[in-house]
């Protein structure tokens, strides 16, 4: 069995923001941890100084560590997010990406804003918790 994403009756529809409320992972299911991936080419230098660009690059880059593990998007249970100097505007072109990732059912995920990351030219990060069943 496959884990089990629910955005249960009481609580506000998520998914236009890019998340959903909760998620199960049954007993005995792997879990796969990627590490905060960023905006960066296989070099790991960041591919540009735009917020956007980094976001597409940075959920790029977790397919590639997802698909070294035969996982793809639908394996995701949990995302979290670090952006620097967070600010609403930023959460557009967040959402944009999951919505392309995972549609209908993103993944559970918090989103923290952060002053800083690795290096001064990262600006966004994400980590990953995935599960095969």
């Amino acid at each position: 069995m496959a884990h089990a994403i629910v955005n249960p009756d009481g609580l506000h529809d998520p998914t236009p923001f890019g998340y959903s409320h909760t998620a199960t992972v049954p007993a005995g299911t792997e879990l796969v941890l990627i590490a905060g991936q960023y905006g960066s080419g296989p070099d790991g230098a960041v591919v540009s100084a735009d917020f956007a660009a980094q976001v597409r690059q940075t959920f790029r880059n977790i397919g590639v560590a997802l698909a070294a593990h035969g996982l793809d998007f639908g394996h995701v249970v949990q995302l979290r997010t670090y952006v620097v100097d967070h600010d609403v505007a930023k959460l557009g072109p967040i959402a944009a990406a999951v919505q392309e990732g995972w549609g209908a059912k993103p993944p559970v995920q918090t989103l923290l804003g952060v002053a800083s990351l690795a290096t001064p030219d990262v600006l966004f990060e994400v980590e990953v918790l995935a599960a095969r069943p």
